[in-house]
């Protein structure tokens, strides 16, 4: 230990510690850097939905493959996410989820009553929409189908009478609405000097 202590050295009138060689920094340093653990600030805060955003409402798609389509909600789902349908006989939209910030919800409401809601608390789990795992081919034949056109997807039977027995119902009920079933067919569109800012739902 006594090797390793600093030694004073005199240079002319002064004097200067020179430090033993273990002391000393090292003059080569990893390539790599040290990581080290990011501060997380960020809350996870429980979903609140908008007030408007109640089972019966109707709501303006304005993303995705049914942009623009009016649809009735049908239960609020968590992490805002929305289960919805068209119903599909009037305006081809089927159960679907969709983010509730890319809605806009109307202050027209549909009665709910009639709709098994079995079926709705199925269809809003999250099993129901869980992608089919695919088998991947590998050797000749993955190799030869390369160029062909892939098979249609099936709809799968079960999902077909799930919608079938929340539309009958809900279907039934728009009929004692006059205007209604015209009223949800139709397209939600800006034209040119539409102001939406002015616009009430």
């Amino acid at each position: 230990m006594a090797s390793e202590q600093s030694t004073t050295k005199k240079f002319g009138k002064g004097e200067r510690v020179v430090p033993h060689p273990s002391a000393k920094a090292s003059k080569f340093y990893p390539p790599e850097d040290i990581a080290q653990p990011k501060q997380n600030r960020k809350v996870q805060r429980p979903y609140k939905p908008r007030k408007s955003l109640k089972p019966g409402a109707v709501l303006i798609l304005l993303a995705g493959r049914f942009r623009g389509k009016r649809v009735v909600l049908l239960k609020v789902l968590d992490q805002g996410v929305l289960l919805v349908t068209g119903p599909f006989k009037i305006n081809g939209v089927p159960l679907r989820r969709v983010n509730s910030k890319y809605v806009i919800a109307t202050s027209t409401t549909i009665d709910l009553s009639g709709v098994d809601q079995k079926v709705v608390d199925k269809v809003g789990s999250k099993e129901y929409f869980a992608r089919d795992k695919k088998d991947k081919k590998t050797g000749e034949d993955a190799f030869f189908k390369q160029g062909e056109k892939p098979e249609k997807k099936q709809i799968d039977s079960s999902r077909v009478e799930d919608q079938k027995a929340v539309d009958k119902a809900l279907i039934a009920n728009i009929k004692k609405v006059p205007f209604l079933v015209s009223y949800l067919g139709s397209n939600f569109s800006l034209r040119k000097g539409d102001r939406p800012h002015e616009m009430v739902f």
